[in-house]
C-alpha cells in the first residue's frame, strides 16, 4: 500500500503548549496550517506537567486569555515551601509575581479550543516517524494516521513534539546552525499522581518541595485545589536510574495529611533541564517548547517559554512564507527573539544547576536552613544585587562553617553574570554563531573550574 500524500503550507507536530500558540498565531494570518498529535481527540492536551504557571496574564496574544479561564484553579499560591528532612527544617520562601496551578488537561483542552477557533486544523492519532528532506532542508514529515501511512508536505515544519523529539533524532541537521549538542544526560525524568483528600492541607498557597533521600531527586506537591494535589518526583539523568513511583509512594505515606487519599491520574515526562538551544532553526525547520530546550532548568517551568517560543517562531515562519525563503537567515529572527526575552536567563540559570551537581547535597541543605532566607528573597526580588552590610554580616555568621560552599557559590554567581552579559551579544546572523559558542564555552570552562562539575555539554 503506497503512503497518501498530503500539503500543507505549515505542519506542527504537538498539540502542547509551544504547538497550539505557533499554529494560533499561523491560522490568525490566514496560515494553512495542521498540527499532528498522537493522541485520539478525547485524550488530546493530557500532558505530564507539575501544573504550576508563573505570568499567565502575560502570554502571548494569539490565544486570549478568557479562552483558559477555568483552567487556573488555585491563584492563592504566593511562596514556595522548602522542606528539609536532614535538617529538620521548613523554608518559607516568597515568590514574586503572579503565581498558580492549574488543571493541566482542562488547560490543554482549552488551549486546543482556541487554536481551532483560530483556523487549525488537528488530525489526531496521528504517530510522526519520520521526516522528509531535500538536502538540509526538511520539507514534511512521514506518519501513521489512524493506522494508515500519510506524508505531509509542508513549506516550515515546527517541530512542537517535547523532550528527546523524535523529528531532531530522525532529521540530518549536521550540516546547518541547529543545536546539536543534545544529550540523554541533561534531562530529567519526573513521574507524577493527581490525588485527592478529603480535608484541605495546611499548605494549599504554597507550592511545597522536598530533597529525595538520593542525590539529585526531588518530590514536589502542588495544590490545585486544598483538597486535589499534583504530587510527583523527578531526578536527573546524569544519576543513576531511580524508581521514581517507589520514592513517591514511600514519601506519601510518611505525610498524614495523605492517609486515605484517592489517586486520579497517573503520568509520567521526561523534561530538560539544560540551556536553551542555541539555534533552533534549520532550512524549513523549527523547534519550540519543550523541543527547544526552553524550560526553567531550575524549576522545571515551561509553560510561559513555550507560550512565548511558539509566537515567536510563528512570527519568523511568517517572514518565510512571506518571502518565500524559509532557509536559517530568514527564520534567525526567532532565536534572537528568545535570547532576548527569556533565553539568556535560563543559560544563566542553568549555570547554578550545573553547581548544584558538584556541590554535596547535605552541604547545600545545611547551609540553606541556616541562611535568613526571607530578608535574603526579599533582597533579590527587590531587585538589588547589594544584600546591605547587616544582612551579609547576618549571612556570614550564619553560614559558619560552610563557607567554602559559599565562595563556590560566589563565583559561580560571578560566572552567571558573565554569561548573561555574553547572551546580550547574542549573533545577528547565523555566520556569527561559531565565534559566539567559542566564547560562551570560555565562560563555563570557569563554570567547571569553579563548581567542579562534569561538562554538561
Amino acid at each position: 500500500m503506497s503512503d497518501r500524500s498530503t500539503a500543507r503550507e505549515v505542519v506542527v507536530v504537538g498539540a502542547g503548549t509551544a504547538g497550539c500558540y505557533a499554529a494560533a498565531t499561523l491560522a490568525r494570518e490566514g496560515v494553512d496550517v495542521v498540527v499532528l498529535d498522537r493522541k485520539s481527540a478525547e485524550e488530546a492536551g493530557h500532558i505530564a506537567c507539575g501544573d504550576a504557571i508563573k505570568g499567565a496574564a502575560e502570554l502571548p496574544d494569539a490565544i486570549p486569555k478568557s479562552d483558559l479561564e477555568g483552567a487556573i484553579t488555585n491563584q492563592t499560591v504566593d511562596h514556595g515551601r522548602f522542606e528539609i528532612p536532614t535538617e529538620d527544617t521548613v523554608l518559607d520562601i516568597p515568590v514574586p509575581g503572579e503565581l498558580g496551578v492549574l488543571d493541566r488537561f482542562a488547560y490543554g483542552r482549552r488551549l486546543i479550543e482556541a487554536a481551532e477557533n483560530a483556523g487549525v486544523a488537528f488530525h489526531y492519532d496521528t504517530v510522526v516517524q519520520d521526516v522528509v528532506q531535500d538536502g538540509s532542508r526538511v520539507t514534511g514529515v512521514r506518519a501513521i494516521s489512524s493506522g494508515e501511512p500519510v506524508t505531509y508536505e509542508a513549506e516550515v515544519v515546527v517541530d512542537a513534539a517535547g523532550a528527546l523529539s523524535i523529528l531532531q533524532q530522525e532529521a540530518d541537521l549536521t550540516e546547518t546552525s541547529f543545536d546539536t549538542s543534545v544529550r540523554y544526560s541533561q534531562f530529567c525524568s519526573a513521574y507524577r499522581e493527581i490525588i485527592t483528600v478529603d480535608e484541605p492541607v495546611e499548605w494549599s498557597d504554597a507550592l511545597v518541595f522536598k530533597p529525595t533521600e538520593r542525590a539529585a531527586g526531588y518530590l514536589w506537591y502542588f495544590p490545585r485545589t486544598p483538597t486535589e494535589i499534583n504530587a510527583g518526583v523527578g531526578f536527573q539523568m546524569t544519576e543513576e536510574p531511580m524508581q521514581l513511583v517507589d520514592a513517591l509512594k514511600r514519601d506519601l505515606r510518611s505525610r498524614p495529611e495523605f492517609e486515605g487519599a484517592t489517586v486520579e491520574d497517573k503520568l509520567g515526562a521526561a523534561l530538560p533541564t539544560r540551556r536553551p538551544y542555541d539555534s533552533a532553526v534549520a532550512p524549513g525547520f523549527v523547534a519550540v517548547g519543550d523541543a527547544a530546550g526552553h524550560v526553567n532548568p531550575t524549576t522545571g517551568g515551561g509553560i510561559a517559554g513555550a507560550a512565548y517560543g511558539g509566537a515567536y517562531a510563528a512570527e519568523s515562519v511568517l517572514e518565510a512564507l512571506d518571502t518565500g525563503r524559509v532557509d536559517e537567515s530568514t527564520l534567525w529572527e526567532y532565536n534572537r527573539q528568545v535570547m532576548d526575552h527569556f533565553g539568556a536567563r535560563y543559560a544563566a540559570l542553568d549555570v547554578y544547576n550545573i553547581f548544584t551537581t558538584g556541590a554535596d547535597v547535605d552541604d547545600l541543605m545545611a547551609l540553606l536552613a541556616r541562611l535568613p532566607v526571607e530578608p535574603v528573597s526579599e533582597a533579590l526580588y527587590s531587585g538589588s544585587a547589594d544584600l546591605g552590610w547587616g544582612l551579609k554580616a547576618k549571612m556570614a555568621l550564619k553560614s559558619v562553617g560552610h563557607w567554602r560552599t559559599v565562595l563556590d557559590a560566589y563565583r559561580t554567581k560571578g560566572c552567571a553574570e558573565d554569561l548573561l552579559d555574553h547572551y546580550e551579544t547574542y549573533p545577528e546572523t547565523p555566520d556569527g554563531l561559531a565565534a559566539w559558542q567559542t566564547e560562551r564555552d570560555r565562560i563555563l570552562d570557569r563554570v567547571y573550574q569553579v563548581t567542579g562539575a562534569d561538562p554538561k555539554y
